[in-house]
C-alpha cells in the first residue's frame, strides 16, 4: 500500500504540474506616441520646423513636464542617427550638460549622457535618465526618459529647478556613436528655460524663416504694389 501511495502521489503532482504552463515574459508596451495637444498645458514644447507640425512631423521636437521630482522629457528628430537637448549656461556649445537618444545598429534606442568639452561631447559614464524607452520609425528617432530635478553638485550635471538654455540638435551616428550635427547652427531656445513653467513654441525652420521675416513681407508687399502701379 505505502508503494501505491507513493506512486499515486507522485502521478497526482506530475499531472498538476504539467497542467500548468511555465510563467512568460510579460508583453512589452508599444512606445506611446508623444502627444502634442498638452503642449502649452500640461507640459512645455519646442517645436522646430514646418509651421502647424507635430512631434511626427516637426524636423526637432522636445517636451517637458515635472512629475514628482522627475522631468519627463519627449525628444524626436527627423534622423536615423540621434537626437539630444543640451543645458547651458549661455547660448553657445561648450561646457553643457547633454541627453542623447542614441539609435544602435541593432535597432535600439539607446539614452546616452554627455558632456560638450568645446565643440565635441564627451560620453560620461554616470547617466541621470531613468526610465528609458525608444523607438526608431518611419526614419525617426524618438524617445522619453526622466531625470531627477535635484542632483547633487556635479559640473557635467545640472540641476534643473535653475533656469538653463536649451541646445537642440540631431544628426547621424555611426555603430552608435553620434557624430556631428546635421546643420551648422542648431536652435537654441531664445531666453532660458524654467521647468516651472510650460509653453508651446515654434522656431520655424531655415526654409520657413525666410518667408516668415517682417522685412521679406514687407518686400512683398513693396514688389506687389509696384507691379499693380506699373501695369498700363
Amino acid at each position: 500500500y505505502c508503494f501505491l501511495f507513493l506512486a499515486f502521489y507522485l502521478v497526482t503532482i506530475y499531472s498538476d504540474y504539467t497542467g500548468y504552463p511555465f510563467p512568460t515574459a510579460p508583453p512589452v508596451d508599444p512606445f506611446a506616441k508623444i502627444r502634442v495637444d498638452d503642449c502649452g498645458k500640461t507640459k512645455g514644447c519646442f517645436r522646430y520646423g514646418k509651421p502647424g507640425c507635430n512631434a511626427e512631423t516637426c524636423d526637432y521636437f522636445l517636451s517637458y513636464r515635472r512629475i514628482g521630482a522627475d522631468v519627463e522629457f519627449e525628444l524626436s528628430a527627423d534622423t536615423d542617427g540621434w537626437v539630444a537637448v543640451g543645458f547651458s549656461s549661455d547660448k553657445k556649445m561648450g561646457g553643457d550638460d547633454v541627453m542623447a537618444c542614441v539609435h544602435d545598429d541593432n535597432g535600439r534606442v539607446r539614452i546616452q549622457h554627455f558632456y560638450n568639452v568645446g565643440q565635441w561631447a564627451k560620453e560620461i559614464q554616470r547617466n541621470p535618465a531613468r526610465d528609458e524607452e525608444g523607438v526608431f520609425e518611419n526614419n525617426r528617432v524618438t524617445c522619453r526618459f526622466k531625470r531627477p530635478v535635484y542632483v547633487p553638485r556635479e559640473e557635467t550635471i545640472v540641476d534643473l529647478h535653475l533656469s538653463w538654455y536649451y541646445l537642440f540638435a540631431w544628426g547621424p551616428a555611426i555603430q552608435g556613436s553620434i557624430t556631428r550635427h546635421d546643420i551648422d547652427s542648431p536652435p537654441v531656445s531664445e531666453r532660458v528655460v524654467s521647468i516651472y513653467k510650460y509653453e508651446d513654441i515654434f522656431m520655424p525652420s531655415a526654409a520657413y524663416q525666410t518667408f516668415s521675416s517682417p522685412f521679406c513681407l514687407l518686400l512683398i508687399v513693396a514688389l506687389t504694389f509696384y507691379l499693380l502701379m506699373g501695369t498700363p
